[in-house]
């Protein structure tokens, strides 16, 4: 059988792979269909993290996985506790030493993990950590899941809603996120229900509409930040690719689609685009669309001279919203003393690595 899903030394990423291929595999290797299921519930139920913690296979078919397969285990490298609110900042070395980061928010209705997709991101916004050093590579879709799973074990709580808007462009590692949902959604895994999913886009137009044919049950965030063009060009790079009006254009099919609601992200930003105008153009835009507005008070980073708008600024914006009848939240700030930001801890970390491998 053709295997996809690989790692740099050519062996098959295991928990990248669905129950049915996983059967597929162990039974070209001359093994019986149930120790398929079996390795799939160490993997994705028991959560372990070698090879050798899967005590009801054979030995034997366990030296054949560990000379031709992979089973994906982040290493946790640095973890950091809010005092504020709780929040836990995760730091995760993959296999090939690169590092991602992740997020896990404790809410009345459950915990929520913010996962990243790329290690780094080459979407250029101006506002975002993630962006500063470009995209390294795309993350397998175990290396997604075993954010998830990771800490989940490390809390011992289980994990109830997932964000997938840490570090990267969703959008821009299509497949292997598509493929992350379907294995975070088996009832033979975590079994957690793609409503309670969020997928993030800063507009990649075609992968949009594209994603709305698959009529998934998740939520669709798309990173808007500006409500006119002229604007969100000098925020974000995208924009010069694709429009608002073409982005418009794919949040309707993707709500004919899925008849989801839309959610738009709106990083507010000191003198930028948290101003009465800006408020109305957004109004004009949104208004008649099933969507929810979520104002994100910005998060500011050191090598970016962007603001954050103050609270009187915020809840303006806020109310000329819901006057004109927009469902608007503005999202609690969560993790800020412990490098909350997407790519914030990341990138520290980065530093302090350089930082001592020059002074060696």
């Amino acid at each position: 059988m053709e295997i996809n899903y690989k790692i740099n030394d050519g062996r098959v990423d295991l928990k990248s792979l669905n129950a049915d291929e996983l059967t597929s595999y162990i039974e070209s290797l001359g093994e019986k269909k149930f120790r398929a299921n079996q390795i799939y519930q160490w993997m994705h139920e028991k959560l372990v993290t070698d090879f050798d913690s899967m005590k009801n296979v054979p030995s034997k078919l366990l030296d054949t996985l560990k000379e031709n397969a992979h089973l994906t285990a982040l290493t946790p490298i640095r973890v950091q506790t809010s005092k504020i609110d709780g929040t836990k900042k995760f730091l995760f070395k993959l296999y090939d030493g690169n590092v991602i980061e992740s997020v896990l928010m404790k809410y009345h209705h459950g915990n929520s993990v913010c996962i990243s997709s790329q290690v780094g991101c080459k979407m250029g916004c101006r506002f975002c950590a993630s962006t500063l050093d470009g995209c390294v590579r795309n993350l397998l879709p175990s290396e997604m899941l075993d954010q998830v799973y990771r800490i989940q074990d490390s809390t011992g709580e289980r994990v109830s809603n997932i964000v997938i808007m840490g570090s990267g462009e969703p959008m821009d590692n299509y497949d292997n996120v598509c493929k992350f949902l379907e294995l975070i959604n088996s009832p033979k895994g975590l079994n957690i229900s793609l409503r309670n999913v969020t997928v993030s886009t800063c507009g990649l137009v075609p992968r949009i509409k594209q994603l709305a044919d698959l009529k998934l049950q998740i939520t669709l965030a798309i990173s808007l930040h500006a409500p006119n063009d002229t604007l969100r060009k000098t925020m974000m790079p995208i924009a010069n690719k694709y429009s608002i009006e073409e982005i418009m254009d794919a949040c309707r099919y993707y709500l004919e689609q899925t008849g989801r609601r839309i959610s738009f992200e709106y990083s507010l930003v000191k003198g930028v685009n948290d101003t009465k105008e800006c408020a109305r153009e957004l109004i004009d835009l949104v208004t008649g669309l099933n969507c929810h507005i979520n104002l994100i008070p910005v998060n500011p980073i050191k090598e970016r001279d962007y603001e954050q708008s103050n609270k009187e600024a915020i809840m303006a914006f806020k109310n000329k919203l819901e006057k004109c009848g927009i469902n608007v939240t503005i999202r609690r700030e969560m993790g800020r003393d412990i490098d909350g930001a997407c790519g914030q801890l990341r990138k520290s970390y980065m530093e302090d690595s350089h930082e001592s491998s020059s002074n060696d």
